[in-house]
């Protein structure tokens, strides 16, 4: 019989499998204490319970679904990137970025991606599973667990790993509740982002669920046209439909939308491209991050150079569109945005 993982469990569902152990009400906190204060990695690690009760869960339950099976890190050492296994042998990937003041995680949600985005290496490898929420944040545990060990602690988590987090919309939802949750992990929702190619409807539904975490849209274009060819999604979710449901969105919920544009060398990257995002823009309650498209193997066309980056940045500012440069990291172990893929999922 399949083992129940035990971190996709809320705390209602802990107390009733441990009450049908014949386990009295407070066993269910003292574990759920040790796995989210704690941060346990093993059944053995709980010696507040008996020997019989650690047995009867490592009999009954997986405590950690993820295994390295392999980590590449950069040369300035700032960047880590771990292969994850999963119990039915694929793989996802995840990616530590250090900084002076900071430790940001990007995460994974998917085994591959459904949303074909045509420069993306995970679009490229196509679409295994969605993970569940106890998958998902197993990835995050694993790199709290190392930098509490190191004394350090971890600052921003991004869902901006392999897969469409919209997509795997229940798990992704319940993992973000328990990232945030007081009794659980209780990070602060404020320093959670979670990145859609743009499906409206999730948008829409996300914008209820009364969450503080901040919302990226991954664009990069401002014309119908030439996103429906880079972002197949686009055909679907046209544009226009979908910047009105951000617009909705920053309404609802009084938050502001990220818009992500990868600027790619004499495709998206023109002055008049930049003016047309500007006035695409213009009056909503966003910010646009940019960033020089890093490379995959199965897209031929390359990233902006420099000069094109701050003059498409300039445009945007002069016109009042709140901008920011993000800084490549880690693109020779393949762990910048759009490049996480793996080679060892079986198709």
């Amino acid at each position: 019989m399949a083992k129940t993982l035990l971190y996709d469990l809320e705390f209602d569902a802990l107390s009733q499998a441990l009450t049908e152990l014949g386990q009295p009400p407070f066993r269910a906190k003292q574990i759920w204490s040790g796995m989210y204060q704690q941060l346990y990695e093993n059944f053995a690690q709980f010696s507040s319970i008996s020997t019989a009760l650690r047995s009867s869960l490592t009999e009954r339950f997986l405590l950690t679904p993820i295994s390295p099976r392999s980590t590449l890190r950069s040369k300035d050492g700032l960047t880590e990137k771990i292969l994850f296994g999963l119990p039915d042998q694929l793989s996802v990937e995840t990616v530590l970025m250090r900084y002076e003041e900071r430790n940001s995680l990007c995460i994974s949600t998917q085994v591959g991606c459904p949303m074909g985005c045509v420069f993306c290496a995970t679009g490229q490898m196509g679409y295994q599973r969605g993970l569940s929420s106890g998958e998902i944040l197993a990835q995050v545990l694993h790199y709290m667990r190392m930098l509490r060990s190191e004394g350090k602690s971890l600052t921003n988590i991004v869902y901006m790993g392999m897969g469409e987090p919209f997509l795997n919309y229940e798990a992704t939802l319940e993992s973000l509740r328990r990232l945030t949750d007081p009794t659980a992990l209780n990070f602060g929702a404020r320093r959670i982002t979670v990145s859609t190619v743009g499906i409206i409807p999730k948008i829409e539904r996300f914008s209820q669920e009364g969450m503080q975490v901040n919302l990226a849209v991954s664009l990069h274009s401002a014309d119908n046209e030439l996103r429906s060819q880079i972002v197949p999604a686009n055909r679907v979710y046209p544009l226009k439909n979908l910047i009105s449901a951000c617009k909705a969105y920053t309404e609802e919920t009084h938050r502001r939308v990220s818009f992500e544009y990868a600027l790619i060398n004499d495709l998206n990257d023109s002055p008049a491209a930049a003016v047309q995002l500007a006035t695409l823009l213009k009056g909503m309650l966003c910010h646009v991050n940019l960033i020089a498209l890093n490379p995959s193997k199965q897209y031929p066309l390359q990233g902006s150079p420099r000069e094109k980056v701050r003059a498409f940045s300039e445009t945007l500012s002069e016109r009042g569109i709140p901008v920011t440069v993000r800084l490549r990291r880690g693109i020779e172990i393949q762990a910048g945005c759009g490049q996480l893929a793996s080679s060892q999922n079986p198709v």
